[in-house]
């Protein structure tokens, strides 16, 4: 058997990994200059690197790691999947216990008429499902013609080409020739860097209303579906105001038009409540879950269908699918993962101790000269830098300049926090103590005061004119 071990000098893991490995979102040269982190073990919120270094993971992993890392009980359960039925698809009228019992509670878990899940190994195959079934449903209704699926400049849908061309990142689209026909992306309801001189209130009405506008525009008879994030992740932890989430649901529930929640990364307790849904107060024809489904454990994922969906999609054979789809190691790992979740009353937790700890903690940071706004939503959470908070202003610099020398001293100080443009995040995960929390706010507030230090001492401390 090959193997190679944790005990390997780090230069020949990193060695290694630059000659062989190609990275996620990641330019492969910079690997020439400084190796990758080498992450060896982990448990908890606590990971442990390749030279003995004890480092915060203030992001989950992913925002995945939702009960944390070390939890045996899943790799027990996995164990004994594997010799039981190692694998074996759904495809051909065919399932197997894993697959159903998890469909079963993921149809308790999830709100009201949301009681039928098609399977997927992640968030990205779970939105490309998305598209297929919104396009099925109209097509079967016979509006054919009802294709175009709206959804929001800067944010993150996953990264295939359907689920990428969904997502409203730039530089995502100006590679590999996306968006891909019938998406149309409106404006992302990002007050601190977008309202001008809007109230919070009518900036969020004026944002929801440029979906109705869409639909002006677009016709009414050829859009299929609005999708977005209840709070958006990837895009900087945006949390939108009050007044936004009520008028899209208007505007959807008036033009018929289907509104699919991606909860991939909002789900599993991430809000404080088991979905971000219903922290928003929405109901949602399909919800997008992945992630905190397995808290990272196993890649699994999924669309969670209506039954005014399932019953019209059901009707004819649905030519999709996935080799993977409902594995069974990973369904009861999910499962598992949900039980714990469950019976440990993390959720509970999160909304009612260790989320308004931590929000309280967070948004005092606004105190420091650094930071214009401090957003947060139960377990993830933004911080939006700014050469001066009164304007509201921008950095001279190009974006994501400032936040990338942040990002920088994050890691130093042993605490993963990731930087989004000039916006800093957090999403820990939800089994994180307030003494780790006060660890947390720690590093933040020392990593804050290091980056004030080297852009004043780089000439970055200008506001764009």
């Amino acid at each position: 058997m090959t193997a190679i071990t944790n005990h390997m000098p780090t230069a020949e893991l990193q060695a290694l990994d630059h000659a062989h490995h190609m990275h996620p979102f990641s330019m492969q040269s910079g690997f020439e200059k400084k190796g990758a982190r080498v992450i060896t073990r982990a448990q908890g919120v606590w990971l442990t690197d390749s030279e003995g270094e004890q480092i915060l993971d203030a992001m989950a992993g992913l925002w995945c790691v939702n009960i944390g890392y070390g939890r045996n009980e899943l790799a027990d359960v996995a164990a004994r999947q594997m010799r039981e039925l190692p694998y074996y698809n759904t495809f051909f009228q065919t399932t197997h216990v894993p697959a159903i019992a998890l469909a079963s509670k993921l149809a308790e878990l999830a709100p009201d008429t949301l009681n039928t899940v098609f399977f997927a190994s992640g968030g990205s195959e779970a939105n490309d499902t998305n598209i297929r079934v919104v396009r099925q449903y109209w097509s079967i209704l016979g509006k054919p013609e009802k294709k175009i699926i709206i959804s929001r400049k800067n944010a993150y849908h996953g990264s295939s080409m359907g689920s990428a061309s969904l997502g409203g990142m730039a530089g995502m689209h100006a590679q590999g020739g996306m968006p891909i026909p019938d998406i149309h992306h409106i404006g992302q309801p990002n007050w601190w860097a977008e309202g001008g001189n809007m109230s919070p209130h009518d900036f969020g009405l004026a944002r929801a209303r440029e979906l109705e506008t869409a639909i002006a525009e677009l016709g009414e008879a050829n859009v299929a579906a609005f999708i977005a994030e209840p709070i958006q992740g990837a895009g900087g932890v945006i949390v939108p105001p009050d007044s936004y989430w009520p008028e899209v649901k208007r505007i959807c529930d008036a033009h018929d038009i289907l509104l699919i929640a991606d909860e991939v990364i909002c789900g599993f307790g991430r809000t404080g409540n088991w979905f971000g849904s219903q922290t928003i107060d929405i109901q949602p024809d399909i919800m997008t879950i992945a992630k905190g489904l397995s808290s990272g454990y196993q890649p699994i994922g999924g669309s969670m269908l209506s039954d005014k969906i399932a019953s019209v999609v059901g009707t004819d054979e649905f030519n999709h699918g996935y080799t993977y789809s409902g594995h069974p190691v990973a369904s009861v790992v999910a499962l598992e993962n949900l039980r714990i979740l469950e019976e440990e009353g993390i959720v509970d937790q999160v909304r009612d101790q260790t989320g308004p700890y931590l929000k309280s903690k967070w948004e005092a940071l606004t105190d420091h000269p650094l930071v214009g706004e401090a957003k947060i939503s139960g377990m993830m959470g933004s911080l939006a830098l700014t050469p001066h908070k009164e304007s509201r202003a921008a950095f001279a610099s190009d974006p994501g300049t400032v936040g990338f020398v942040g990002r920088n001293h994050c890691f130093a100080n042993n605490l993963i926090m990731r930087h989004v443009g000039d916006r800093m995040i957090i999403s820990p995960p939800l089994v994180i103590s307030k003494e780790e929390i006060d660890t947390l706010i720690e590093r933040v507030w020392k990593s804050l005061d290091q980056t004030h230090e080297s852009l004043k001492d780089q000439g970055l401390m200008k506001a764009a004119s």
